[in-house]
């Protein structure tokens, strides 16, 4: 990771998300290569890495019994230069909840407490795993434009998430994991541009998916979608071999009119016909089915 992005680390339920962050973060020591945080083997949590790193993990640690306000005055006790508490609250968006017994508080109102108190440290490097889990859409928000402010500072952000959106809104940079390793990296820009354009419509009535054409530079799947049943080619670019292929967005319009004219020879319709960019969730998807039969 490079100093002061956002990275976000997605991956399949068991994918190995919250070992990698327990490992840099000094619980876990790895069984092969290494490990460096700021220049510092984290194993062990050393006095240096302490007081410059902090976490908001999956299970909180507070006392439900305090309040709010006192849960902040104790990290803050903590600390070598703490934040203020009632900036930290008003951030949070927690200000009316101050007297409010930790008890008290919704999930989401209990993530962003886990999220002020590991702010109110002033951490170089911030760890968060599934920092949202269980917010509405405005809590979501809210803590968007947090981890945006903290960032400007200089923050460097190491995310997990199951939100998509929230990856692909916040990650300067991400990595997809599944079964333990990172299958693809990059922007979200570059990982999109690996995955081609899509091609989607119904499949005509009387039809059968082994009819469907195969046409040069692309793959295609048949799923099911709210009862409709689906095909979606995939177009990663055109051209012969030894020729220089075309533009990947040029040739899925090479590739509707072939479409197009295959179903118009056999009197078919392609009902809700639409071309379309890759989407994260469409390489999530492709990458968490390797491995089984799904498509040509």
């Amino acid at each position: 990771m490079r100093a002061g992005e956002l990275f976000s680390l997605l991956g399949t339920n068991g994918a190995g998300k919250t070992t990698t962050i327990e490992t840099l973060e000094g619980f876990i020591r790895p069984t092969r290569g290494t490990v460096s945080v700021l220049g510092v083997d984290p194993y062990g949590r050393p006095p240096r890495l302490r007081a410059q790193t902090n976490a908001v993990l999956q299970h909180s640690g507070t006392f439900p019994e305090l309040k709010v306000g006192e849960t902040l005055n104790l990290a803050r006790g903590l600390c070598a230069r703490p934040r203020d508490r009632d900036e930290v609250l008003k951030k949070v968006g927690l200000s009316h909840r101050t007297d409010v017994q930790v008890r008290a508080l919704s999930g989401g109102e209990k993530r962003r407490l886990d999220l002020a108190l590991a702010l109110v440290t002033r951490p170089r490097v911030l760890f968060l795993d599934e920092p949202t889990t269980g917010m509405d859409a405005e809590g979501r928000q809210l803590v968007w434009q947090v981890l945006s402010d903290v960032r400007k500072e200089g923050t460097t952000i190491l995310l997990t998430t199951h939100y998509l959106e929230e990856a692909e809104r916040l990650s300067d940079r991400l990595a997809i994991m599944h079964a333990g390793r990172t299958r693809v990296e990059g922007t979200v820009e570059e990982v999109l541009s690996q995955w081609g354009d899509h091609i989607e419509f119904i499949l005509p009535e009387g039809v059968e998916p082994a009819a469907l054409p195969q046409v040069k530079g692309t793959s295609w799947e048949v799923t099911r979608h709210r009862g409709d049943t689906r095909v979606v080619y995939t177009v990663r670019g055109g051209g012969d071999e030894g020729e220089i292929a075309a533009p990947r967005r040029e040739w899925a319009h090479v590739v509707c009119g072939q479409l197009m004219n295959w179903a118009e020879e056999r009197d078919a319709r392609l009902l809700n016909l639409r071309v379309r960019s890759a989407s994260l969730e469409d390489v999530f998807l492709e990458i968490a089915n390797e491995g089984q039969s799904g498509g040509r």
